[in-house]
């Protein structure tokens, strides 16, 4: 492998106006290509705000590096995860976030799709055929002790107030009251001196190949 070989490495994106992260994990189709991160959900961050990446760890360019890369992306977002607001990542090891999940549901039941496409009788007797075949072969619920069951309840219920009271993300009003602030703030590109709020001025400047750091903030 030369210095100029494409990498594959874990990465950090953090934003220039906001405390709001992502990490991630890329392997180049070339050396150095430019990117950016593949957000979906919360792609409203990259073009309201200005995002930077810090490379983490670079691994080696075959399969074992591939597979290690993915495991260290896990590690790094998987103490944060529907745990942190800032953290914009939707999903972790095949785990995807509460509010994602949410959103999805919500989706869901709007074009009347999934559960949604069933009526309430049809999915009772689903439920009851499932019941009582579980029961049959004592798998499932079946399986289990009461002892085991009230355990379980007990923890299921921590966690589920633990991720009540720690919600993960912004509430409606405080992302507004942040993009508000953020739009009143005016910054001057230093190579044309053209103006505006710092997500067009971003955007801007890559268009013309501008270094965005290339900026002063004016209001």
């Amino acid at each position: 492998m030369t210095p100029q070989s494409p990498r594959i490495y874990t990465y950090k994106i953090t934003f220039e106006e906001v405390p709001y992260y992502y990490y991630g994990v890329k392997k180049e189709k070339y050396f150095n290509e430019e990117y950016w991160g593949s957000p979906y959900t919360n792609k409203w961050c990259w073009e309201l705000y200005t995002p930077k990446k810090q490379i983490l760890q670079v691994f080696p360019y075959t399969d074992e590096g591939w597979l290690e890369a993915q495991k260290v992306e896990k590690r790094l977002i998987q103490p944060v995860f529907n745990t942190d607001k800032w953290c914009l990542n939707e999903s972790c090891g095949g785990n995807i976030s509460l509010e994602c999940l949410s959103r999805s549901g919500n989706k869901s039941k709007e074009l009347g799709v999934g559960v949604h496409g069933r009526t309430k009788k049809q999915m009772d007797e689903d439920a009851r055929k499932g019941g009582n075949k579980a029961k049959e072969l004592g798998v499932g619920v079946h399986a289990r002790t009461p002892e085991k069951m009230s355990e379980n309840g007990k923890m299921g219920g921590k966690k589920s107030a633990k991720l009540c009271l720690g919600a993960h993300r912004l509430t409606k009003e405080e992302r507004q009251e942040i993009v508000a602030k953020t739009n009143s703030q005016k910054w001057m590109c230093l190579e044309t001196e053209y103006i505006t709020t710092s997500g067009p001025l971003t955007a801007y400047q890559r268009r013309r190949g501008i270094n965005t750091s290339k900026r002063k903030r004016i209001s």
